[in-house]
């Protein structure tokens, strides 16, 4: 007898007059707006701008959720390429089935794009973020609930989830796998917010801690679920993925502290209006670059010119002693008188004048 049960919702699909408000569309879409809400307050603490995260958001999301449907449909393959299936389905997202594996790999794609752009390091962005990826998570994962997928196995127990008979499912009460790693998810946050706080993870430590962590959640959670999946020896693909990614994380972690122990001090630099790194001097310079200088290129340039000027016309002025030499010879050359010479024969014409007018006078 069942004296209690997690219920499923009849329908997954909400009409708003002439629009369908589909649960697994609205579980994600909340799921994004919450982990950009809170990971900009982490930014912020970091010591980043409000609104970089959003910026980044940008490219990292659609990344993601294209990654994370290929990742399903190629894993899925034969739920839309085999015989009697639809390949036109494959780009029904709403209908369910996005891979985090696929989504966090193509998501660090459009987040490296980002950072670029943004002038930031994306290990530092990522560890911002790291448990408010998760919490989204945490979130999207009630999309499951609302489509009746992606259950684990048979159970009687106070939770079991019933679900309805539908396409490729039988009706009974099964365990809800969604919820536990929507509060898996959960806990993975509340453990990467205190290992931040605690050790000062830095330089994407704390993105591989909650990697890790998830990983070793998922694979147990995964390895309770009926739907149909490929195993290799014996083991859903899924569980050793979870394995393989549990294992680089780790590895991560221990290798990043040896190499670069720390958290970053700086996250996010400042930039002027054009765009540099550091603001700039008036003259277009970087202002570290003026600050060792003081002056532009171009007036440095110009001074040097006019110093080599000067040395110029200071090399051509004649000595003392070839002056008086030249303006000696001047006087006596016979090409045309001087100033000099002028002078001269204007002071023999007054001292001739002067000579009659005493004679006269005697």
């Amino acid at each position: 007898m069942e004296l209690a049960y997690i219920p499923s919702p009849s329908t997954g699909v909400l009409q708003l007059g002439p629009l369908p408000l589909r649960g697994y569309a609205l579980c994600i879409i909340l799921g994004v707006f919450v982990a950009v809400w809170y990971g900009n307050k982490r930014w912020i603490a970091r010591g980043g701008k409000a609104g970089t995260v959003a910026d980044i958001a940008v490219w990292a999301v659609p990344f993601g959720l294209v990654g994370g449907r290929l990742y399903h449909v190629i894993t899925d393959y034969q739920l839309y390429f085999s015989e009697g299936e639809n390949w036109v389905d494959a780009f029904k997202i709403w209908q369910g089935g996005l891979g985090i594996w696929g989504a966090i790999a193509l998501g660090a794609v459009g987040a490296w794009i980002g950072c670029r752009r943004r002038g930031i390091p994306l290990p530092a962005w990522a560890d911002a973020m790291a448990p408010a990826i998760v919490i989204a998570q945490a979130i999207g994962r009630w999309g499951n609930w609302f489509n009746q997928e992606l259950y684990g196995k048979p159970t009687d127990l106070p939770w079991a989830l019933k679900i309805s008979e539908g396409v490729n499912r039988e009706a009974g009460t099964y365990h809800p796998t969604f919820l536990y790693e929507s509060l898996w998810c959960i806990g993975v946050a509340l453990l990467v917010i205190w290992a931040d706080r605690r050790f000062k993870l830095g330089h994407g430590r704390a993105f591989a801690l909650y990697v890790a962590a998830y990983c070793a959640g998922r694979a147990w959670i995964e390895y309770m679920r009926v739907d149909e999946a490929h195993e290799v020896l014996g083991l859903r693909l899924n569980v050793w993925t979870s394995i393989v990614v549990f294992v680089l994380a780790v590895v991560y972690i221990v290798v990043s502290a040896r190499i670069r122990p720390g958290r970053e001090e700086i996250v996010e630099p400042d930039r002027d209006a054009t765009g540099t790194t550091g603001g700039t001097s008036a003259a277009g310079e970087p202002a570290e670059k003026v600050g060792a200088s003081e002056k532009s290129p171009k007036a440095e340039k110009t001074e040097k010119a006019d110093q080599n000027e000067k040395a110029g016309k200071k090399g051509a002025e004649p000595s003392e002693a070839a002056k008086g030499g030249s303006e000696g010879s001047a006087g006596s050359d016979d090409s045309g008188p001087s100033a000099d010479g002028v002078q001269s024969g204007a002071t023999d014409a007054d001292g001739a004048v002067a000579d009659a007018g005493s004679a006269k006078k005697g």
